[in-house]
């Protein structure tokens, strides 16, 4: 099996480096100071009271004061004459580390050096602090100070990164929270601003101005993306007229539909071409790699971990942006619309297990649902193809795919293995589990064609792609025990599988005529767990290499 590689790749952040540092006193004879730099810039108040003009925005700056102004930005730092400015300028950049990266290793942006929005933290005298540090010993003359320079440096990075964190903690406006989910969840029903505000226990007027505060949003603005995204989702998944999909979101008639849809995409709903999509999410990497095998790189992947599927046929993620599952859903909903997402594709149960209702994130771009459980592998390419006007290609992998599965189950059925019964027995720390048609399933039994164990066979039979695998006591195994055992084991979380010796030096165990007759493969959680087009057939190829060699 050794000359099958592993389909993970990781992914790495780049370094933060600091490239100048500098001491600005804006007077009554330079009350401008303009900035336009190619990398990020941060600017630290030390002293004095002015403001700072980017764009179509002010911040008003005092002593303080800390602004993270994005690479290329026209900006201007203007001093009030009676309180001149004292600030600091630190240019930030990044690098790529130094050496060869693994095989398909992506490098991921950086939080603080490739934010395309300007972050103001209006008070925050330690950054500065550690700012005027920084500039004080900017010229080391010892090297111990060279690296206290670069710990000071760091600790600066990592405090803005937590200061980027905390605004997405819930907000301390419950009532305005509650309003806005009940817009999120009711944008198809008649609802005026005053009943908003009223919910809110704010006026009118004032309830505006909060609403946008929090989402980016006026009111009508939000409740015309949820209407328009969920126009789209009907689109892309089910047939009817214009007319059934207007009512279904909220508009009188087609004709109006039409009219807000042409408004917010520039075309028409008859003319919403889903090939064009370009900036995709998805929730957990097997879609990722879905859209990869499709030739679309996911533009954001909310995953519990930032490796990827990767093979040689597939071409590495250039721009692929991950965001955590742990995080908030603030910070989800910010970072989808930062990097201007034109669908998001999911699972339901997937958003629900890590508190994403597709309610939170309509605002941000049409929803397309791809249920888990329901179905197997193939039909979530095919739909997910079918969504981004993909499908030919789609059909054109899974037929020399099919062709591969009957190469490969000729020649195991020749084989001695045909005639036996394979177990798959899945150890994780708190759980012992029998694995039916998914997962490592799905290629021992439904593309080799191999023996499962009675008991599982009648699972497969009744259940489907559906059937997962069966929770047993470790007393129930010789219930479930083939002449051969496939054995995967799940680490805990600090990567020990000492949890899985109960079962190994259990009678339990030693008494199964397999364990006795030395028929048990070990596998690697990595290589045959995943589910998804590009790892099903890696793991084809390890099973006819564990078979019948190579």
């Amino acid at each position: 099996m050794n000359n099958i590689d592993s389909e993970w790749a990781e992914s790495h952040y780049p370094y933060y480096m600091a490239d100048r540092i500098q001491s600005l006193y804006s007077t009554s004879n330079i009350p401008i100071y303009k900035i336009n730099e190619s990398v990020t810039v941060l600017i630290a108040i030390a002293g004095g009271q002015g403001i700072l003009r980017i764009n179509d925005q002010t911040y008003e700056l005092a002593q303080g004061t800390v602004i993270l102004i994005p690479a290329h930005s026209h900006a201007a730092l203007i001093t009030n004459n009676l309180k001149p400015i004292h600030a600091y300028k630190l240019l930030i950049s990044t690098r790529e580390q130094v050496g060869p990266l693994p095989a398909g290793a992506m490098v991921r942006k950086s939080g603080v050096a490739s934010t395309p929005n300007t972050l103001f933290f209006p008070n925050e005298p330690a950054i500065v602090a550690h700012v005027e540090e920084l500039y004080i010993h900017r010229l080391p003359a010892r090297e111990i100070r060279h690296v206290q320079n670069q710990m000071l440096f760091h600790q600066i990075i990592l405090q803005l990164l937590e200061k980027q964190d905390s605004k997405y903690v819930a907000n301390e406006q419950p009532s305005m929270e509650r309003s806005i989910i009940y817009l999120e969840n009711h944008f198809s029903e008649k609802i005026t601003r005053e009943q908003l505000a009223a919910m809110a226990g704010v006026s009118r007027s004032h309830y505006s101005i909060l609403f946008k505060q929090l989402t980016g949003f006026s009111p009508n603005e939000y409740m015309s993306r949820l209407r328009i995204h969920r126009a789209k989702e009907l689109l892309i998944s089910e047939p009817g007229t214009l007319r059934e999909i207007a009512l279904k979101v909220g508009y009188k008639d087609e004709f109006y539909l039409s009219r807000r849809f042409k408004q917010q995409t520039g075309a028409s709903p008859s003319g919403y071409n889903r090939g064009s999509f370009q900036r995709v999410a998805v929730m957990l990497t097997p879609y990722a790699s879905h859209l990869l095998l499709l030739g679309l790189e996911p533009a954001v992947t909310i995953s519990e971990s930032s490796e990827y599927v990767s093979t040689s046929d597939l071409q590495a993620p250039q721009t692929m942006m991950f965001i955590h599952t742990n995080s908030s859903v603030e910070q989800v909903k910010s970072a989808l619309l930062d990097t201007h997402i034109e669908l998001i594709i999911a699972a339901k149960q997937h958003l629900l297990q890590y508190g994403l209702n597709p309610e939170h994130l309509r605002a941000v771009a049409p929803i397309f649902e791809i249920s888990w459980i329901e179905m197997g592998w193939k039909d979530h390419l095919r739909l997910i193809a079918h969504a981004i006007q993909r499908s030919d290609r789609a059909e054109q992998w899974l037929a020399a795919f099919e062709k591969e599965e009957q190469a490969a189950r000729s020649l195991v059925q020749k084989s001695a293995v045909a005639n036996e019964i394979l177990t798959i027995l899945v150890i994780k720390p708190d759980e012992l589990l029998v694995y039916g048609s998914r997962n490592v399933g799905y290629v021992i039994y439904q593309s080799l064609g191999l023996q499962p164990p009675e008991r599982i066979e009648r699972e497969m039979n009744r259940l489907g792609d559906q059937f997962h695998s069966l929770p047993i006591e470790l007393s129930e195994l010789a219930d479930y025990a083939g002449t051969r055992f496939l054995i995967v084991v799940f680490p805990d979380v600090k990567g020990s599988t000492a949890h899985s010796k109960r079962v190994f030096e259990s009678p339990y165990w030693k008494d199964l005529t397999a364990v006795q007759q030395d028929c048990v493969h070990l596998l690697d959680k990595n290589e045959w767990v995943p589910y998804n087009p590009v790892s099903i057939r890696l793991q084809l190829q390890r099973a006819l290499a564990l078979f019948i060699g190579n």
